[in-house]
C-alpha cells in the first residue's frame, strides 16, 4: 500500500510541475490569433541577458496587437526540444494563424524585431 501511495504522489508531483511551467509560459504557443515573438534563451546566458530588456519593451510596445513571450530553456528544456532549439538565443515569430514565419539565432536588435513584427501585423 505504501508503495502505490509513493507512486501517486510522485505521479501528482510530476503533473504539478508540468502544469506550472505550462502556466508560466502563459499557455499555449503560438497564441491564437495574434502574431508571436517567443524567445528561448537562458537567464544567465550573456546574449540572452542582452535581449532581455529589449523584449520587455517589445512586450510593452506591441500589447494588445501582439504576444512576446521568453521562455528559459535552461530552467525547462523540453520547451528546446518542442521548438527545435539547437543555440540560444533563439526567436520565432509566428504570424496571427500560427504559421512559423522567421527563426533568428543569436542576439536579435530591436529595430529588425519591430520591422518583422509590423511586416506581419500589416497582413
Amino acid at each position: 500500500m505504501k508503495n502505490i501511495f509513493y507512486h501517486l504522489s510522485s505521479a501528482l508531483i510530476c503533473l504539478t510541475l508540468v502544469l506550472s511551467s505550462a502556466a508560466a509560459i502563459g499557455g499555449e504557443i503560438p497564441v491564437k490569433n495574434t502574431v508571436t515573438l517567443v524567445d528561448l534563451g537562458a537567464g544567465s546566458c550573456i546574449p540572452c541577458k542582452m535581449m532581455a530588456p529589449i523584449l520587455d519593451k517589445l512586450k510593452a510596445e506591441y500589447e494588445g496587437r501582439a504576444s512576446v513571450i521568453f521562455i528559459d530553456v535552461w530552467k525547462d528544456p523540453a520547451q528546446g526540444k518542442k521548438f527545435g532549439i539547437k543555440t540560444i538565443p533563439t526567436q520565432i515569430i509566428y504570424d496571427k494563424t500560427g504559421k512559423e514565419r522567421y527563426r533568428h539565432i543569436g542576439f536579435w536588435p530591436e529595430k529588425e524585431m519591430k520591422e518583422r513584427l509590423d511586416m506581419l501585423l500589416d497582413l
